[in-house]
């Protein structure tokens, strides 16, 4: 696969990460924290505004790995 390519998949990939993360992070807390007292919400946020990092660090390795060179003999 061409390099600029697989860069343009996964940052199409990386935003379509970010945006259902956020919805499902939005969805989650507004089910379960309505009635939850302060210092349990900046918890979940806290936590949830890391844990994306976790799967984009997949796809960016993914992403910036080259392709590897073809011996031309």
């Amino acid at each position: 696969m061409p390099y600029r390519l697989k860069k343009f998949i996964g940052m199409v990939i990386l935003v379509a990460l970010v945006v259902l993360y956020a919805l499902v992070a939005t969805a989650i807390a507004s089910a379960r924290l309505a009635e939850s007292p302060w210092y349990v919400h900046l918890a979940f946020f806290a936590f949830s505004g890391v844990f994306w990092v976790v799967p984009a660090m997949f796809v960016i390795s993914w992403m910036e790995r080259r392709p590897k060179e073809t011996d031309a003999r």
